[in-house]
């Protein structure tokens, strides 16, 4: 499965990373690292549609994106137009690298989360360290005992937790641990397969209390209004932001059509 082949080159990369940066060293600076950390919560939580602008170069099932705009160009529009950036720091599936992360946190005033396949306490502090103000949690990849520990670091360190689910097993596990921020992601992670239809089943098993994330698959105004009717809080937009010309305007367009009449 294309899960088992990320994880297994993720856990290839952290051999790398820990003998050019030490778990002990690591450990140590993301601890004592005090910036201050934007809300991801807050910027989700809030009424009306919350839009995450994502950064990425590439993904698995679609191959490499054509973007239209440069790095600088495209975060100088999310600052304008979206509520929160989501950064793929992934490298050998993803084509992210944690310089993209660095140099977005130099020019955005937006809260940052850091979006990798994450599976080693060394990579949250290292989030913390680069500048990301929240991290992305899987629950497929993740048991509960690990998941836990995870998302008890991450808020130790000041930063937010998106704790993503496929179905409803993994979504009874996030409500079972209290999660704050949940993710549905549309996108198979198993066959990379996208069904919108995912985020609609889930949203009948979530409370009030939890800030609900529709991730993948959005890309033109139908898809939209489909998701409004199924009480999310924020959508997480990635290729269809990366090869727009203009994705200021294009989240400007899909706030109005989610927001007219209300939620």
């Amino acid at each position: 499965m294309i899960l088992d082949d990320i994880v297994a080159d993720k856990r290839k990369r952290l051999i790398e990373s820990k003998q050019k940066i030490s778990e002990d060293e690591m450990r140590l600076l993301g601890a004592s690292n005090e910036r201050q950390c934007i809300s991801f919560y807050d910027a989700l939580s809030k009424p009306g549609l919350s839009i995450i602008g994502e950064f990425k170069k590439a993904s698995p099932s679609m191959g490499v994106i054509q973007s239209k705009i440069e790095l600088t160009d495209r975060i100088d529009q999310y600052n304008e137009a979206v509520d929160a950036i989501s950064c793929l720091t992934e490298e050998d599936h993803f084509n992210g690298n944690i310089e993209y992360l660095k140099k977005i946190r130099g020019i955005s005033h937006l809260p940052i989360l850091r979006k990798d396949f994450i599976i080693d306490e060394y990579q949250i502090y290292e989030a913390k360290i680069i500048g990301a103000d929240a991290i992305l949690l899987i629950a497929a990849i993740l048991d509960d005992e690990t998941m836990k520990r995870f998302y008890d670091l991450a808020y130790r360190l000041g930063m937010d937790v998106l704790l993503e689910v496929h179905d409803e097993e993994e979504m009874q596990r996030a409500l079972s641990m209290k999660a704050k921020i949940i993710g549905v992601n549309n996108r198979n992670l198993k066959d990379f397969t996208i069904s919108l239809e995912t985020t609609k089943r889930l949203s009948n098993l979530v409370n009030a209390e939890v800030v609900f994330v529709s991730e993948s698959g959005v890309s033109t105004k139908e898809d939209i209004a489909f998701l409004k009717n199924c009480n999310v809080n924020a959508l997480l937009i990635g290729r269809a932001f990366m090869e727009s010309e203009n994705p200021k305007e294009l989240a400007k367009s899909w706030k109005e059509i989610f927001d007219e009449n209300g939620r």
